[in-house]
């Protein structure tokens, strides 16, 4: 199929779609349709670009679906602050956790071939795995692993940055202790989607990636999509990663592989793809006459699971919620008396946001290359609300106000902190603190001198120099956007040697160990006999 008028810039996308191939030639930039590119709601751009400049947003794409149909794709904005590139439709950015309704989807398919099920335990597909809890490894099932409830907190550090493969961050997650009680609450867990993916790949015999791109990107035609950083540098078309300095100017950083993690979110996409996956589940899960996923999945993916409680000051900022949960894969709420489904994603400069309205048929792809900003979410509601014919709602302007609010609120908590003594020393010879310190869950820390100083290393990916605090604290901060500094203390024994040291990882206090010495065989001892 040929779609035209094209001159000597076109390019050549083919897909796959079932067993049979389609070739299409679009024209590059722009390469949409003319119906693609007209603006579909009145000041819509307008209203975009204003906020990205307020946010301070690098670059965004957005693509908008109606019915079956991709109604709007566009991007704004520079894909990288350095070189001037602007943003378009099919320029690729990291949709990070946006990827976990692809690992629900995935499950979805291979509960219709009648190979996995729902409500059996992840001990039948993976006898080895094992929870911290003996109950919890006997009765947590797929499920649980796709809705959130599995009683653990995030646990992230194990995997972030980490040099664990999948296999190895599983056999890992049984050295998590639990936070609540299974099925007892909501607890967001990146963990638990790894083990889904390993499941995916188990039972279908191919890895999560594999399954991924031949069950899912190739029928939907997502051919600019990938599940890996590697071969990103060869893509031309992509946005660079990046992040607010101290000064709230936006500067690049890097790529980050959480290959890993993959079923959790290392997803990389455009929005022309996006609107492919979007249009998927408007239509219940066919695409060109063929079920890709049985209606049935799909309404389970779209069925609350876990139940998410929300506070007063989240009613206040959006009256039109009331009730808001976790699916398969998905956030299912109500907005403005209709279903909201939705997923967003963030990894190291990058801040996505899928959203449906199903009973619509609407839905709305918003990538960003900014590390963990707000704008997705007010943009979504604003052009969600030009769908449905109410624009009362600044909703850009009041995530502006919460924003500053509480960019005030830290300031003042950081000026009210208790400041670092400026005399203080550490209470032992920095030679005391050397050594390596070993956790079970998420490896090994090792604590060097260097330059008349202390410093840390955290896996493969994680550097810093340690920085006196006080008593034996001392402070770090790695290199990502992501994570915030955090402190480590070394604890003494009453003979004045350090045994171990504790991380206030994201919040988490991890303890650290010395490995224990094996014991000395004396110089003239003799060999036991052999048998």
């Amino acid at each position: 199929m040929m779609i035209g008028p094209c001159n000597a810039t076109q390019t050549m996308i083919g897909f796959v779609r079932g067993a049979r191939s389609a070739l299409f030639t679009l024209c590059a930039v722009p390469t949409l349709l003319a119906a693609q590119a007209r603006e579909p709601f009145a000041g819509l751009d307008a209203y975009v670009n204003r906020a990205i400049e307020r946010f301070k947003v690098p670059g965004l794409a957005i693509a908008i679906v109606r019915n079956d149909s991709v109604i709007y794709a566009r991007g704004y904005g520079l894909r990288d602050v350095g070189t001037g590139i602007p943003v378009d439709e099919r320029t690729v950015f990291a949709i990070g956790s946006s990827s976990k309704a692809f690992t629900a989807a995935a499950v979805a398919q291979l509960v219709d071939e009648k190979k996995l099920e729902l409500d059996a335990p992840v001990t039948r597909y993976i006898p080895s795995f094992q929870m911290y809890d003996p109950f919890v490894s006997r009765e947590l099932t797929v499920r649980d692993l796709l809705s959130h409830r599995s009683g653990l907190a995030r646990g992230e550090l194990a995997w972030y940055g980490s040099d664990a493969d999948r296999d190895e961050l599983v056999r890992r997650i049984r050295f998590l202790t639990p936070s609540w009680s299974l099925r007892s609450q909501f607890g967001y867990q990146n963990l638990m989607y790894v083990a889904a993916g390993q499941v995916v790949a188990t039972v279908s015999g191919i890895s999560w990636d594999a399954f991924i791109a031949s069950q899912i990107f190739a029928p939907l035609g997502m051919t600019s999509s990938s599940t890996t950083v590697r071969g990103i540098d060869a893509i031309t078309n992509r946005a660079t990663p990046h992040a607010l300095d101290d000064s709230t100017r936006a500067v690049t950083v890097k790529w980050r592989n959480i290959d890993n993690a993959g079923a959790a979110g290392s997803i990389n996409s455009n929005v022309v793809d996006m609107a492919q996956w979007v249009r998927l589940h408007l239509a219940d899960g066919a695409r060109d006459g063929k079920q890709i996923v049985s209606r049935r999945q799909v309404d389970e993916m779209r069925q609350p699971q876990t139940l998410i409680r929300i506070d007063s000051a989240a009613r206040a900022n959006n009256p039109y919620t009331h009730l808001t949960s976790y699916g398969l894969g998905w956030f299912v709420e109500d907005y403005r008396g209709r279903l909201l489904v939705h997923h967003g994603g963030n990894v190291d400069g990058f801040t996505a946001l899928v959203g449906m309205l199903p009973e619509e048929r609407f839905g709305v792809v918003i990538l960003t290359n900014l590390n963990g900003t707000a704008i997705p979410t007010p943009l979504l509601r604003r052009v969600m609300d030009m769908q449905l014919g109410v624009t009362e709602r600044d909703w850009v302007g009041e995530a502006l106000v919460r924003q500053e609010q509480a960019r005030t609120r830290a300031a003042a908590a950081a000026r009210s902190a208790p400041a670092r003594p400026t005399d203080a020393k550490p209470t032992l010879a920095l030679s005391e603190y050397v050594g390596t310190f070993v956790d079970s869950l998420h490896g090994q820390m090792v604590v060097t001198e260097k330059n008349g100083g202390l410093h840390l290393a955290f896996g493969p990916n994680w550097q810093s120099p340690l920085e006196y605090w006080n008593a034996d604290n001392f402070r770090v901060k790695f290199d990502t956007p992501v994570l915030p500094a955090f402190f480590i203390g070394f604890r003494v024994t009453p003979a004045g040697k350090v045994n171990e040291l504790v991380a206030d990882l994201v919040g988490v206090p991890v303890s650290f160990r010395r490995p224990l010495a094996p014991p000395r065989t004396p110089a003239n001892a003799t060999a036991p006999p052999s048998n």
